[in-house]
């Protein structure tokens, strides 16, 4: 006689189906539980650390901006026009930079929103960093906070400047490193590639600069852009007399140094800073954080806080300033509408 063959009926087929799922469940819902824990934890992020990362980047990059610059490869190129009619420029240290800067961060910690000025299809640098924290910075910051990771967007400028370094107008020329935690800037790096010499700030910490000792708000000297210094002599000389000295320069990140100190030789010194005309965000970020950590403002035209992560530009012009009142000196400027600014 031919064995008999067990035949379940289709209940019972959904019965033994369940059965088993039942039992897989109990088997791994420990594992499962504890990948999905694992997944939706937060990453944090070491603010002491971000400082140290963003110097050397600024440094790295800055280091290759003197490179190009020295042999003479510049392979200008241009991007197109900016808001005010001006070719803007490219070359090989701001890419070169760039590279150096933006996969230093990246590659250190791949899940940080990272905004540079420049882009490229290059392949990946591999360099990571070494995670050693420079001794003024570990003296300087006391502990080390953490910040959940996406609050975090940091903004790099590999080449401020970038006009003025094509003319060799060297001392203008600047790396920038910026760390915002939900949109305020708290870490700012200003690094001069010709001088070596790189300024940084962690709000609420520490900087290696400080403000003048005294800044002059009855005939200040106002520095500008140089590129359209004539539009905005007469909106400075409206809101602070015709007394006002108009300092024209190149790179935003130069101008915010010119507020501070210590400082080379060969760079200005200015009472307050004055942009009135559309400016992208990785310009400013690192300048901004540098006044905040010394009791310092850059806002908009009109006093506001600019945000720092949303889109790449601020439309509102600028007003930076330290150990003056900022809102006084607000109150001063004329009547200032974004639409007729580009």
């Amino acid at each position: 006689m031919a064995p008999m063959g067990i035949r379940l009926s289709p209940l019972g087929v959904a019965v033994f189906c369940l059965l088993g799922i039942g039992v897989i469940y109990h088997l791994y819902a420990g594992v499962i539980s504890s990948r999905i824990a694992a997944f939706t934890q937060k990453k944090t992020v070491s603010l002491r650390d971000l400082l140290a990362l963003s110097v050397e980047a600024a440094v790295q990059g800055g280091q290759e901006v003197k490179r190009v610059r020295e042999d003479n490869k510049l392979e200008e190129k241009t991007k197109g026009k900016t808001k005010e009619g001006a070719s803007e420029k490219l070359t090989q240290g701001d890419l070169n930079s760039h590279r150096k800067m933006y996969y230093l961060i990246k590659n250190t910690y791949p899940y940080l929103q990272v905004n540079s000025e420049e882009h490229d299809e290059t392949n990946n640098e591999q360099g990571v960093w070494n995670r050693e924290i420079p001794a003024e910075i570990l003296r300087r910051v006391e502990g080390s906070r953490e910040v959940p990771a996406d609050s975090i967007t940091v903004w790099i400028d590999p080449l401020d400047a970038t006009q003025e370094y094509t003319e060799n107008l060297l001392k203008y020329v600047t790396t920038m490193v910026c760390v915002a935690v939900n949109g305020k800037p708290v870490i700012g790096v200003i690094h001069k590639p010709f001088t070596g010499i790189t300024a940084w700030a962690l709000v609420g910490e520490a900087s290696n600069m400080k403000p003048h000792a005294t800044y002059n708000m009855n005939s200040p000297k106002v520095i500008v852009s140089r590129s359209h210094a004539g539009k905005v002599k007469g909106f400075v000389e409206e809101a602070f007399g015709n007394s006002t000295i108009i300092l024209p320069a190149g790179g935003a990140g130069y101008k915010v140094l010119a507020l501070l100190d210590p400082i080379d030789e060969e760079t200005e010194k200015a009472d307050m800073y004055i942009h009135v005309t559309f400016i992208k965000k990785w310009d400013i970020c690192a300048g901004n954080a540098m006044l905040s950590a010394l009791g310092g403002h850059m806002t908009t035209l009109k006093g506001e806080q600019i945000d720092y992560s949303g889109d790449f530009g601020n439309k509102g012009g600028l007003l930076a300033s330290i150990k003056l009142d900022h809102q006084a000196l607000v109150a001063k400027l004329p009547a200032w509408d974004s639409a007729d600014k580009h």
